[in-house]
């Protein structure tokens, strides 16, 4: 009887061994963004998951495949633009994994090609546009750098320009070049002042010389205005018209009468 039992004994044991050896290989776990790229002998059998996966022991064997988007910093990169500035750079590139079987080590050949095509796409624009199109420069990396990596089974979605960094005599150019852009600003917004308020002027002395009454009492206005001022002097402007009076009344000779007694013997 304790033979048999000892017998029984080392069945289960060995039952539970194998158990514990084999089952983790036999089942798998996926998660929802998850999928098992299942290989069998080394052929490609196909992709499960998520959820519960089946595998023959010793046979098959499963590469875990995360769906969910990537983010990888592309390094600085020394720049020069189209019109000769230089500069540095780095960028954000997001994208995901389709089918991880076509390419060996997806993260550094997308941070590569990644590399390769910032300092190629930034080497062909200018400066302004670098700073001012920054949307449409990102949409131009995306395209490229996705046309590039989807043979080998990887998605793409956003590329972002981070950061640029200029040397500092270009940041003191581009600083007087604002400044100078917005003394221009100025003058020229003064000179439409200007502009205006001489249509206006013109527009005032035609309906001043329609009416002349109007110029003598824009002249009292002006006085009472002085006036109000408590000044100890004031200066009283004399109208045109009353010195062309005075003017020509001095420049008419005095003609003698002839009634007047002459002094001559």
């Amino acid at each position: 009887m304790l033979e048999e039992f000892a017998k029984l004994l080392v069945w289960l044991i060995s039952i539970v061994l194998l158990a514990v050896i084999i089952l983790p290989q036999m089942i798998r776990i996926l998660r929802e963004y998850e999928r098992g790229v299942i290989f069998r002998l080394g052929k490609l059998l196909g992709t499960k998951g998520p959820g519960l996966i089946f595998l023959i022991p010793i046979v098959d064997r499963m590469v875990r495949m995360d769906l969910r988007v990537v983010t990888i910093d592309v390094a600085r990169q020394e720049v020069m633009t189209r019109d000769n500035v230089p500069m540095t750079v780095d960028a954000v590139v997001y994208f995901r994994v389709i089918d991880a079987v076509r390419v060996e080590n997806y993260l550094k050949a997308t941070s590569l090609i990644s590399q390769t095509t910032l300092r190629s796409v930034l080497g062909q624009a200018e400066l302004d546009e670098l700073l001012s199109q920054r949307d449409k420069i990102n949409l131009r990396l995306q395209e490229i750098i996705d046309r590039q990596t989807d043979p080998w089974g990887i998605k793409v979605t956003a590329v972002e320009v981070r950061d640029v960094i200029l040397p500092d005599s270009m940041k003191r150019a581009m600083a007087r070049q604002a400044e100078s852009e917005r003394e221009r600003r100025a003058k020229i917004i003064n000179a439409e002042a200007e502009f205006h308020a001489a249509q206006k002027l013109v527009q005032a002395a035609s309906m001043i010389s329609a009416q002349p009454i109007a110029l003598q009492l824009r002249f009292l206005q002006t006085m009472k205005e002085i006036s109000n001022e408590h000044k100890t002097t004031t200066i009283l402007p004399i109208p045109i018209y009353l010195r062309l009076r005075i003017a020509t009344s001095i420049a008419t000779p005095i003609v003698s009468s002839p009634s007047a007694p002459s002094l001559e013997n």
